[in-house]
């Protein structure tokens, strides 16, 4: 079945976070539990206006344009956010074709092909081959229920310490703190030809944006507010037109039992990357992520351990390195 789906930054602060739950798991686990949140670039769950308006349109490929693990630990004392860029190279596992039933074998692929061939689950089996995580949930939004929700706690406050400016989104920010509406947020967070970082450039102010936005629910107490949280989750959620599989009471208690956790207990990376694949016909440029690196991560979220060693404080790169990148604690991204 064809979803259209698309950001994921604000629910990702919002719900830190429930999702629908795969079969045969439960959450939390001792190992604490890992969501894959992801979107697509679908454009019709917004209206031709508002595609004109912030520069929305464009051709779809109904794939993964955002894709991140959302570890939290058991104690629900700790986040830690993951990044997987959508242009890594990956082998899909093998699957059956949902229309035709057909059994089809291990393919080579960017990792965010796996969404248009096999959906979410099939995207999840995708990352749990890459990574050696046992994915607990996930989560997939869309345009529409990105600009409403933000519009619904207020905006979100953002900083930037020089000017950001995309051809593509028009997207133009000056030096300074900008309170960004619905769809001023969806600029932001899709911008990615800012600079030369590109997608790890976009990917790190996604970060920033989720930091500022978890910093806005708890200034407001939103978090803490049945009521109020409700209605956030409600208008996540949107109409039901696309299958989450989850309550949203249960997002509603699970965003009651993190509204304490602070930005020095979130952690916010991107997958080490080595590099740029030899360019190959049937897909493309594709990056190579940094095996040994990349493994080192993957089993500290697997034991349930933090990133960032205890007592360092890391500093971003700004803009982003294609290989070094750097692991942060949420504060790192707040606004001062």
């Amino acid at each position: 079945m064809k979803r259209t789906l698309s950001s994921v930054v604000l629910t990702t602060s919002v719900l830190l976070l429930g999702a629908a739950a795969l079969p045969g798991r439960t959450a939390p686990t001792p190992h604490g539990t890992d969501i894959l949140v992801m979107g697509t670039d679908g454009r019709d769950t917004i209206s031709a206006a508002e595609q004109r308006e912030f520069h929305a349109g464009g051709v779809a490929c109904d794939c993964t344009d955002v894709l991140m693990v959302v570890h939290v630990s058991a104690r629900r004392d700790r986040v830690s956010v993951v990044a997987l860029p959508r242009d890594s190279y990956a082998d899909i596992p093998p699957h059956r074709d949902e229309g035709t039933g057909k059994q089809l074998p291990a393919r080579p692929s960017k990792i965010n092909g796996a969404y248009a061939e096999g959906g979410p689950r099939l995207t999840v089996a995708t990352v749990e081959s890459m990574t050696g995580l046992s994915i607990d949930n996930y989560l997939q939004l869309d345009f529409r229920r990105f600009i409403d929700s933000v519009d619904k706690v207020g905006g979100v406050e953002v900083c930037t310490a020089r000017r950001l400016q995309d051809k593509a989104t028009k997207l133009d920010l000056k030096p300074g703190k900008h309170r960004l509406k619905g769809g001023r947020a969806l600029q932001y967070v899709r911008s990615r030809k800012v600079d030369q970082a590109a997608d790890l450039g976009r990917i790190q102010r996604q970060q920033r944006f989720l930091v500022q936005t978890l910093r806005g629910l708890q200034a407001k107490r939103l978090l803490t507010d049945p009521v109020k949280t409700a209605g956030v989750v409600r208008t996540l959620l949107g109409s039901g037109q696309v299958e989450q599989g989850f309550a949203a009471a249960d997002l509603v208690e699970l965003a009651a039992a993190l509204h304490k956790v602070p930005a020095k207990n979130t952690e916010f990376a991107t997958v080490p990357v080595a590099g740029f694949n030899p360019t190959r016909p049937d897909i493309g440029s594709t990056l190579a992520w940094d095996k040994v690196k990349a493994a080192a991560m993957f089993k500290k979220l697997r034991e349930d351990r933090p990133l960032i060693k205890a007592g360092t404080d890391p500093k971003p790169y700004d803009p982003p390195r294609l290989t070094g990148a750097v692991t942060v604690r949420g504060s790192a991204y707040a606004c001062t």
